[in-house]
């Protein structure tokens, strides 16, 4: 009786199964499901799936372009020890070409200080670097070799336009392992760093793609594989913790322009210490709710001190923050709203020591335009 039970499940279930045909590319189905001659999927189709989405796919394409121009840059400083003994320091990072030339941009951090500069391109060919220059304050090298044949190149894109969202994706050495790929987002822009020595690195974008020792110096990509930042930074000082920063490809751009020109490269500098305030924080302080920058110091000696503009007057504690009220509020540069925190270095960007700059300014409870001309930044290494 218990086999005969199981025999008649058997065949029920049989009816109800998916039969292959011989050739493998059609399903056919019995009663109760669609016509036999449906046709389903394919072997081909299913290889074509395998998978991979179309965002995966876009991942692939900018990495296999995008590795081929991103080179290893070992930094090698001779030293003396404790018994005047000389041995050498390394130290590891990044960088991409950006011309058939052989010109590489990186953080100027990883050139050490003078020593020898080697460049390991994707093909594992070797070569010395020449440093032709140097902007310590926003952690800019650039570099030469001189190829045997040519290489591939990145295209340098626009940070000016970036949003907080959009994807991004870093490559470089972390650690020493040549060519990885990190994906993420832009987690933030504007946000003002220090590193260990106490310089503050200004506008810096941040973002979650896993940045590492060893990727300093190495592109920062959008979604069409152009560079827009350079990695630079992270949160912390043992590794990824989902924090990285990455210099704005912009500020690059000033500096080769500075250098092709023949122009020493100078940092710009206004002298004010700013706070973002807008919406309802703004019109609690009895400010415009568009807001702007709330001036929080003006460093003396400074363009802002010489043009009259004028600090808080007074300190007020909001949540657990204190911030200072009563002193100007920047609206716009140069008749560009500054909505957003990083307004000052962005309208710096192509400004130079001694070029001049209109802020429109709300003060007293009424609306001004002051000109500015900008100075050389008196913490900035020669």
């Amino acid at each position: 009786m218990k086999l005969r039970a199981l025999l008649l499940a058997a065949l029920l279930v049989c009816g109800f199964i998916v039969l292959t045909s011989r050739n493998g590319r059609y399903l056919e189905r019995l009663p109760g499901f669609p016509k036999s001659n449906e046709r389903l999927f394919t072997a081909a189709e299913t290889a074509r799936t395998a998978g991979l989405s179309s965002d995966e796919l876009n991942n692939i394409d900018i990495y296999k372009r995008a590795r081929l121009a991103t080179v290893n840059i070992t930094s090698t400083v001779l030293r003396r020890n404790f018994f005047f003994e000389v041995y050498p320091t390394k130290d590891i990072g990044s960088g991409f070409v950006i011309d058939d030339q052989g010109h590489i941009l990186t953080n100027s951090h990883v050139l050490l200080g003078g020593g020898r500069i080697q460049v390991t391109l994707e093909n594992q060919a070797m070569y010395d670097a020449q440093v032709l220059a140097r902007d310590r304050r926003n952690d800019l090298g650039l570099i030469k070799i001189s190829p045997k044949a040519k290489i591939p190149f990145l295209q340098l894109g626009d940070s000016e336009h970036i949003q907080v969202g959009q994807k991004v994706l870093a490559i470089g050495n972390p650690f020493g392992l040549e060519g990885t790929l990190t994906t993420g987002i832009i987690s933030s822009i504007g946000r003002n760093i220090q590193d260990e020595k106490g310089t503050t690195l200004e506008g810096m974008i941040q973002t979650d793609a896993a940045i590492n020792p060893g990727n300093s110096g190495g592109p920062l990509l959008d979604s069409q594989g152009s560079v827009i930042g350079i990695n630079t930074a992270i949160y912390g000082a043992q590794g990824n913790i989902g924090i990285g920063f990455a210099l704005p490809i912009n500020r690059a751009k000033t500096m080769l322009e500075d250098y092709r020109a023949g122009r020493s490269f100078r940092k710009p500098w206004l002298g004010v210490a700013v706070a973002y305030v807008a919406g309802d924080l703004a019109e609690a302080l009895d400010l415009p709710s568009q807001g702007g920058l709330l001036i929080q110091d003006v460093a003396r000696g400074s363009a802002a001190h010489t043009a009259g503009l004028r600090g808080p007057r007074q300190i007020v504690a909001i949540g657990n923050n204190e911030l200072g009220v009563g002193g100007d509020l920047i609206m716009a540069i140069n008749g560009r709203a500054a909505d957003r925190p990083d307004a000052i270095p962005r309208a710096l960007t192509n400004k130079r020591p001694g070029d001049k700059v209109e802020l429109t300014l709300f003060r007293g409870g009424r609306t001004t335009k002051v000109t500015v001309t900008l100075g050389e930044d008196p913490n900035e290494e020669p």
